[in-house]
């Protein structure tokens, strides 16, 4: 068989066997066994010196155009194959749309973070600084430095998990404000809320709990009077409970402040005509606030004739049982989803009531 017979010959059956590949790896063989290095269609070139001079050009043109057409027929089955191996992976892998859909749920913020963030907003508006603190308290901030030395019978109302003699598990958050006022080195203004986590041996019911949230206030300057702390409660009754709602306060006492009060709302159920909610009386009592005590202010640093203060403490977890119409505070940390579900609807702009 004479060169160009065999050479035709040979692309006819390269071209064969480009198209019976039948995956990636079947071309790659068929392009080594027939342009690679040792292919047989590459060897040809060595057959050209048999050839007489003048035949020689127009044999390695025949075997140039041998070779790239068998080139360009691999590149065409290269594209098939790859477009027939997509359309495989997509038939193998098609989702069935007319399955339902796979529902995730969304949750919503905890009651109480709904309550403390409300409260941090509505004092950020008023131009307190949100401060925050140890869990693990020294004794002297939870207590000494609050005009609560060791023995003093007051004590007694805020007992505590004890780690040691001197560290134990806050129970106020009242150290937050001892601690801002000694770093403050006897200068003001100072005007925070501390909030956070609490703890006090308590038998736990309906409405207590051995842990729970609190948010204390502190404002210190010059010329600070109770009218202040009055008008700061009012501001918050309103916000939080309503538009008509009024406050009272009665005499009270605290260590830390002088005078002290206990400050009730008017009832926002019913009010002020008296009902469940309120006992009858058609107020409720909401938190605890006085006049910083000058003892408190000079331990701190500060000067008690030229700076006085006020402050107020109050439970998140009160105000939400309040706000929302929830009666057992364990709710708040027993994690049942039945029960925390439903402040969704809250966030949704539903009714801010939540039935029990």
């Amino acid at each position: 068989m004479e060169l160009k017979e065999k050479l035709s010959a040979l692309q006819q059956e390269a071209l064969a066997k480009v198209n019976d590949a039948s995956d990636a790896q079947g071309l790659q063989q068929v392009k080594v066994e027939y342009l690679g290095k040792k292919g047989i269609i590459t060897g040809l070139m060595k057959e050209m010196k048999s050839l007489p001079n003048e035949e020689k050009p127009m044999f390695g043109q025949l075997v140039n155009e041998a070779r790239q057409a068998v080139e360009a027929a691999m590149t065409e089955k290269d594209a098939e194959l790859k477009e027939k191996a997509i359309n495989d992976k997509l038939a193998n892998e098609t989702i069935d749309i007319s399955l339902p859909g796979r529902q995730f749920n969304v949750g919503s913020a905890h009651p109480l973070t709904k309550i403390v963030e409300e409260l941090e907003d509505l004092f950020i508006g008023l131009g307190y600084e949100v401060v925050e603190g140890y869990e693990v308290e020294t004794d002297y901030y939870n207590f000494e430095a609050l005009n609560l030395p060791k023995s003093h019978p007051a004590r007694d109302m805020q007992d505590s998990f004890y780690i040691t003699e001197e560290l134990l598990m806050r129970t106020h958050t009242s150290p937050v404000q001892a601690r801002t006022l000694e770093s403050r080195k006897g200068q003001g203004p100072v005007k925070i809320i501390c909030p956070g986590k609490v703890y006090r041996r308590d038998s736990d019911d309906a409405t207590h709990s051995h842990q729970f949230t609190q948010i204390e206030g502190l404002v210190v300057d010059e010329n600070i009077k109770m009218s202040d702390l009055k008008g700061t409660l009012e501001l918050f009754a309103k916000k939080m409970f309503g538009a008509e709602r009024e406050i009272r306060l009665r005499p009270s006492f605290f260590p830390f402040t002088e005078p002290s009060v206990e400050v009730d709302i008017s009832c926002f159920k019913c009010g002020g005509a008296g009902c469940n909610v309120c006992k009858g009386t058609g107020w409720i009592e909401i938190l605890g606030a006085g006049m910083v005590h000058p003892n408190v202010l000079e331990m701190a640093g500060f000067d008690s004739e030229k700076y006085s203060g006020f402050a107020f403490g109050m439970g998140p977890d009160r105000i939400a049982m309040l706000k929302y119409g929830i009666e057992d505070i364990r709710h708040f940390y027993t994690d049942d989803l039945r029960f925390l579900e439903q402040f969704k609807a809250v966030e949704d702009g539903g009714s801010e009531h939540v039935s029990q």
